[in-house]
C-alpha cells in the first residue's frame, strides 16, 4: 500500500514539474498570436468603417440621444 501511493505522489509530482516547463507562450507563439489579433482588428476596424454599418451606428447613437428620460 505505501509503495502504491509513493509510486502514485512521485509521477503526479512529475506530472506538475513537467507541466511546468511548458507553461506560457514562447517568443514565436507571442509573434503569431499578435499578428492574429492585428489581422482581426484591421478586419473589424473595416467592417466598422464602410458606409452602411457607420450610417447604421449613426443611426443608433442619433435614437439614442434623442432618447427622452
Amino acid at each position: 500500500m505505501c509503495k502504491a501511493v509513493r509510486a502514485r505522489m512521485g509521477a503526479l509530482v512529475c506530472g506538475k514539474r513537467a507541466a511546468r516547463r511548458d507553461a506560457g507562450m514562447v517568443t514565436s507563439e507571442y509573434a503569431m498570436g499578435i499578428v492574429a489579433a492585428v489581422a482581426f482588428a484591421v478586419v473589424l476596424y473595416k467592417v466598422v468603417t464602410s458606409g452602411q454599418v457607420s450610417a447604421e451606428l449613426q443611426a443608433i447613437v442619433k435614437q439614442a440621444l434623442d432618447a427622452r428620460m
